[in-house]
C-alpha cells in the first residue's frame, strides 16, 4: 500500500502554515488553528484508505485548535476520529468533557460537534499523533451510547488499547509491507478493534456485536501467540489463562477460522523457522538453534513437522533458498560491478 503524503518541508517556510490550513480544509477535521510557528510551521501528514475507514499520520509542531459549528457546518462531518497520541501531549476537549492524552494513550470525538484540540511539546521538536477517522456507520455502536466517551481518555498500553496502538502504529509506519488488496480486510481489524475498545469504556459491551468481539478476542489471541513462539510450554492452557476464557473458548474461537490453536502455534513457528533459513545474514546459525529459538525444543519433532509442511527436509529448504540468494546476489553484481577507482 502506497500512502498519500502531503509534506511542508518542500516548500518556502513562510508558505508551510497556509497550505497546511489548505490541506485541513479538505478534511473532515477543519479547524482554526493557533501555532507559535506559523513563520516555520515544518509538518507532514501520511494518508492511507483502509477500506471505510482512513488512518492519518501526522507530525507537527505545537498547536492549539478549535472547531465550531459554522466550521462543521463546511465539511463532511459524519464520522468519528480516534486519535493515538505518540509524540507529545494530547488534550480534547467535547461536551464539557477533557481527555489529556500522554504518548501512547488514545482519545475519541465525534466530528460532528464543536471540540477544541491541544497538542504540546516542549522545544522546538515536532508533535506526532495517529489519527483514525471512522464514517458513523463502520462502527456496530449505537450513536447516542457513545457519547459519553468523546473527549475522554482511553489507554493504549494494555489490553486491547494496547492492541489496537501497536496495529495502527504497525500499518502506517511500513504501509509498503502490505497488498493494497489486503486494505479492505486490515481495516476490518481494526474497526473490531476500535469497536472493542469502545464497549469496554462502556457501562455494558451489550452494544458491541458479538461476532466484532470474537474477531477482535481472536486478533488478542493471535497476537500474544506470535509474541510468546519462543516459549515452548505455549499451549492452549496458557493463552486461556493469559485471556481469561476457558480452553474450551480459545478452541470455540478458533473453530471458524478452519484451524486449530495448536495448528496455529505451530504454521507460525514453522514460518519463523522458514524466514530464518532462507536469511543469508544467518547461514552460520545451526538449524536446531533456529528451531529452538522459536519454541521447537525436540529436534526430530521440528525435523517431522517441517517435512510435513514443506515437503522437503530443513538443510534441503536452507540450501535452496541460500543458493537462489546467492544466484540473484551475483546477477546483480554482474549489473552493477563495484567501482575500483
Amino acid at each position: 500500500m502506497q500512502p498519500q503524503i502531503f509534506d511542508t518541508a518542500a516548500i518556502p517556510a513562510p508558505e508551510r502554515f497556509g497550505l497546511w490550513l489548505e490541506m485541513l480544509a479538505r478534511t473532515p477535521t477543519l479547524m482554526r488553528v493557533r501555532t507559535e510557528h506559523a513563520d516555520n510551521f515544518e509538518a507532514r501528514a501520511e494518508f492511507l484508505e483502509l477500506g471505510p475507514m482512513q488512518l492519518i499520520r501526522h507530525r507537527y509542531p505545537s498547536l492549539h485548535g478549535t472547531r465550531n459549528r459554522k466550521l462543521i457546518s463546511r465539511s463532511e462531518a459524519d464520522c468519528y476520529l480516534l486519535a493515538l497520541t505518540l509524540v507529545g501531549t494530547g488534550i480534547a476537549d467535547q461536551d464539557g468533557q477533557r481527555g489529556v492524552c500522554p504518548p501512547g494513550d488514545l482519545t475519541f470525538y465525534d466530528c460532528a460537534r464543536p471540540q477544541e484540540l491541544i497538542h504540546h511539546i516542549d522545544g522546538d521538536r515536532s508533535a506526532a499523533s495517529i489519527v483514525a477517522l471512522i464514517p458513523y456507520d463502520a462502527l456496530p455502536l449505537p450513536h447516542r451510547r457513545l457519547t459519553p466517551l468523546f473527549a475522554s481518555r482511553m489507554s493504549g498500553r494494555e489490553g486491547v488499547g494496547a492492541l489496537l496502538a501497536d496495529y495502527l502504529i504497525r500499518i502506517t509506519g511500513h504501509p509498503e509491507q502490505y497488498h493494497a488488496a489486503d486494505a479492505e480486510r486490515l481495516g476490518g481489524v481494526a474497526l473490531d478493534l476500535v469497536a472493542t475498545l469502545l464497549g469496554r469504556h462502556l457501562v455494558s459491551e451489550d452494544a458491541v456485536p458479538t461476532e466484532v468481539r470474537r474477531r477482535a478476542l481472536l486478533s488478542q489471541v493471535q497476537a500474544y501467540v506470535r509474541q510468546h513462539l519462543g516459549d515452548a510450554t505455549l499451549d492452549p492452557g496458557t493463552i486461556a489463562d493469559a485471556h481469561h476464557i476457558s480452553v474450551r473458548s480459545l478452541h470455540r474461537l478458533f473453530e471458524a477460522e478452519e484451524t486449530t490453536v495448536a495448528a496455529y502455534i505451530r504454521d507460525e513457528r514453522l514460518a519463523r523457522c522458514r524466514r530464518d533459513l532462507a536469511d543469508p545474514a544467518l547461514v552460520s546459525r545451526p538449524i536446531q538453534l533456529i528451531a529452538g529459538r522459536w519454541g521447537f525444543r525436540d529436534k526430530a519433532h521440528f525435523s517431522r513437522a517441517f517435512r510435513a509442511a514443506q515437503a522437503e527436509t530443513p538443510q534441503a529448504y536452507r540450501t535452496r533458498h541460500l543458493e537462489r540468494a546467492r544466484i540473484v546476489n551475483s546477477a546483480a553484481s554482474e549489473v552493477n560491478p563495484a567501482r575500483t577507482d
